[in-house]
């Protein structure tokens, strides 16, 4: 039976629901915010209201911004001709935090997992491939994870891309095998852009 009352117990519960949270990290941050003043919990909410209201995917490259399309699409200093292929919102982010590349992206929303159902009609493949085809497109970087699923996705994407005459690389391997990028530090990636090789 637990200690603690109803509504604080559903608190910690709601808390445990987020990444990486165990039950006494959980415990702290429902404590934590029950000693907030009332003001500062309204900020809190809205904040998050806000974020999930207003945040949209990029029609371009499928990224998440309040903009559509998002500042990276709509920056005419990017590279608009070199296009880096991530599976997830977070590996953009990860791949800025380096300051080395300047082209754009296409996120993927997911990876070929055939284990779990998941084909390539599943993930935004097909609308990587609707802006290959506008002709003006350099160079794919292939940046998905290095785990099983993210190299059968690079090779999928690989095999339809290179018959359009487009250059297609996939970053090198300083990232380790079974890591994810948003966990990667930004000499390790810098180093993954450097040493990316055609495939």
């Amino acid at each position: 039976m637990s200690v603690y009352s109803p509504s604080i117990e559903k608190l910690i519960e709601s808390f445990e629901k987020l990444p990486s949270i165990g039950h006494k990290t959980a415990q702290r941050l429902a404590f934590y915010m029950l000693n907030q003043t009332d003001e500062e919990i309204k900020e809190f909410t809205d904040s998050i209201t806000n974020a999930k209201k207003n945040l949209k995917f990029c029609k371009e490259c499928f990224f998440t911004s309040d903009t559509d399309p998002c500042y990276i699409c709509s920056n005419p200093k990017r590279d608009h001709s070199t296009i880096c292929v991530v599976e997830d919102v977070k590996d953009v982010i990860a791949m800025e935090r380096t300051h080395e590349y300047s082209g754009v992206y296409h996120v993927l929303h997911g990876s070929i997992s055939p284990m779990k159902g998941i084909g390539p009609n599943d993930i935004k493949v097909k609308e990587l491939l609707n802006r290959v085809m506008t002709g003006e497109i350099k160079e794919i970087i292939l940046a998905t994870n290095p785990r099983v699923e993210g190299e059968a996705t690079a090779m999928y994407i690989s095999k339809l891309v290179k018959p359009m005459g487009v250059k297609t690389t996939r970053i090198a391997r300083g990232i380790p095998i079974g890591g994810d990028l948003e966990y990667t530090d930004e000499v390790t990636l810098t180093k993954a852009l450097e040493g990316r090789s055609e495939i």
